[in-house]
Order: C-alpha cells, then structure tokens, then sequence
C-alpha cells in the first residue's frame, strides 16, 4: 500500500511539475532591447556604465533579457539619446539629464547643478530623500523612466588656454560646457557651448572653443586635452556629483514582467556604485601623470567661485519664476542640501580636512 501511495503521489507530482513548468516559462520571456549611450566606447568608465546593466541584466536573468549597448553615434547622436527613447526608436538609453535643459531646465536638477550637493549627498536625495519620486513623476512627462546609473564624484573645472585669475578674464571666453550650468557662465561673461563628449578635442584644437569642461583626469587624459590647453582647474561646482542616469520607455518597461523591472533597478544601482568607485581609483593616477606631463593645476579664485554663486542664485530665481516643475525641485533639493551640509561639516568635513593637513605635513 505505501508503495502504491508514492507512485500515486509522485506522478500527481509530476503533473504539477508538467503544469508549472510552461508557467514558469512564461514568466521569463526573451527580451531583447537596445540602448544607446550618449558617450564614446573610449571613455570605458562612463561608458561603462551601460556595459554593467547589460551584463549584470543578462547574468540574472540567464540571458533571457538582453540589452545591447550602442555607442554614441552608432544608432543616434549623443545628445539625441533621451529623444530616441521617448519616442520608442530604442527601449533604452544610458545619458546625463542636464543635455536636455533646451527642453525643460528641471532635468539638470536629477543630474547635477551649480553649487548643488556632491555625489554622496545626490545618491541619498535621490534613493531616501524622494528625489527619484520627484524624478520620475516629471520624466514620466517624456515617456521614460529613469534609474541612477552612475556619478562621476566632484568633477574638475575644465581646460583653458589662458589663466583665469579674476571675473574678467572670463569675459567672452568660448567655452565647452554642458547643461544650465552654461547659464550660469554666461550670466559672468562666458560664451557657452553645448558639444557631445568625442566632440570637444577637435574644437579645441582649432580654437573654435577657449575652454572646455568634461569629467576628471582619467577621462580628460584619455581625451588628449593637455595637449591643446595647458592650464587645468578646479573644482567643477556645477558638478559636484553629477548622476548618470539609465532611461527606459516607459511602455516598454510596464510591458517587462515585475521580475525583470526589479533585476533592471538592481543593475542600474549597481552600475552607479560601480562608476563612482572606479572613477575614485582611476583620477589619482591620472592626475599625478597629467601634472607630471607640464599640466598647470589651478584652483579657482574665491573671486570667480563668489561670482558664480551669486549668479546661481539670480538664476533659480528667474527660472523658479516662470517654471512651476523647476521651483518645485530646486526648492526640494536645496532643503535636503542644507540640512546635509549641516551634518556634514559635523563629521565629514572635519575628517576630511583633518586628513588632508595630516597628509601634507606627512
């Protein structure tokens, strides 16, 4: 009898397992995206990113969802990336939301904005401030859905030709720099340019531009700027922790199953820890060589910082003004900025200053 009970009860278990099978099956359907990043393959940190999600997506789904990284520029220009996504030309794409400003200054704000918080502070208003929340009820506006996909950490403040010592040296200087924080240049005298990352060097190099901004010395090395521009400042306060961010259309994603939304999320936050640390490994070397190789490092002048600050503020009052959507955020961010800062200078910058002096007299 027992017997007869287990043959009985292993085949009812084997029927179970015929009939669960093709439901399990089909709740991991083949999917295959495309995405397409706003950077070159050449810069493989930033660009790398991207390669992470794709990996990691792949890895956890056993390569039933794919998503196939493009470069800049292989299916459409860099700064049409968003663009190309909104309107479902791929399912994905991998940008900075501060290149989009020409259609609403609000996306600068999710990506990094002068004298805005650094890159600790950013990753926590976005995932435990309702940064995100604020994020994406506004991207939703653009049909996508967006992911923090990395960060840079405090960029430096660009290449010039010539030094910058005072406000005026600034006037009518021709620089390449990205998003609102142009703006802000040109409320002191700069004449702003707008060019994708594989763009600059060659701009440069004829003098079509004085200056240029990009990212930080691994990346800056590796696209020959010390040789067309000898003096190289610092910081970039309209970048202190620039968010990369990962956008998906955002009918294509309700479509995915909740199990792949989920793996997507956890693979754009992997990708953003990933590009910061590795960013932190790659710009000491960097600069070390960089300075090694005749680059002048220079700081800028409270003078100019002063400035800059000052026209920031102008700024967000005149934008604030006339965008509800950008007064809404910037308010937002710049409460969670000034309690952070608060606690900062409690612990953080203490330490850190400590270090510094520590290091030096070492």
């Amino acid at each position: 009898m027992k017997r007869r009970d287990f043959l009985k009860v292993s085949a009812a278990g084997a029927a179970a397992t015929a009939v669960a099978s093709p439901a399990i099956a089909q709740s991991s359907p083949e999917v295959k995206w495309r995405l397409t990043s706003s950077f070159p393959k050449s810069l493989d940190t930033i660009y790398g990113g991207a390669e992470q999600v794709s990996k990691y997506v792949a890895e956890m789904t056993d390569n039933k969802f794919q998503i196939q990284v493009f470069a800049a520029g292989e299916l459409v220009p860099g700064l049409q990336a968003l663009d190309a996504t909104s309107s479902a030309t791929v399912e994905m794409c991998h940008t900075v939301s501060y290149y989009y400003v020409g259609k609403d200054p609000t996306f600068a704000i999710f990506a990094s904005v002068p004298f805005g918080l650094n890159a600790r502070q950013q990753n926590s208003w976005l995932f435990q401030g309702g940064g995100n929340e604020l994020a994406n009820e506004f991207f939703k506006k653009s049909n996508v859905i967006g992911f923090p996909c990395g960060n840079t950490g405090a960029q430096m403040g660009g290449w010039f030709r010539k030094e910058i010592k005072t406000v005026a040296d600034l006037s009518g200087l021709k620089m390449r720099i990205g998003g609102i924080a142009g703006q802000v240049f040109q409320k002191v005298g700069v004449v702003p340019q707008q060019l994708a990352g594989g763009d600059i060097y060659p701009a440069l190099e004829k003098g079509t531009i004085d200056a240029a901004e990009w990212v930080g010395p691994y990346d800056d090395e590796k696209l020959g700027f010390a040789k067309v521009a000898k003096y190289y400042y610092y910081p970039g306060f309209w970048e202190g922790g620039p968010t990369v961010h990962a956008f998906a259309n955002l009918e294509k994603f309700n479509a995915l199953p909740k199990s792949y939304q989920a793996i997507l999320a956890n693979a754009t936050t992997h990708a953003n820890t990933w590009m910061a640390a590795r960013y932190d490994m790659q710009n000491p070397a960097a600069l070390k060589r960089l300075v090694a190789g005749g680059t002048q490092l220079r700081p800028f002048t409270n003078e100019v910082l002063e400035a800059c600050l000052k026209a920031t503020n102008e700024l967000w009052a005149e934008v604030s003004a006339k965008n509800a959507d950008f007064k809404k955020v910037i308010d937002a961010m710049q409460a969670y900025r000034s309690d952070e800062y608060l606690w900062w200078q409690v612990a953080e910058y203490t330490y850190d200053s400590f270090m510094i002096r520590s290091r030096t007299r070492g």
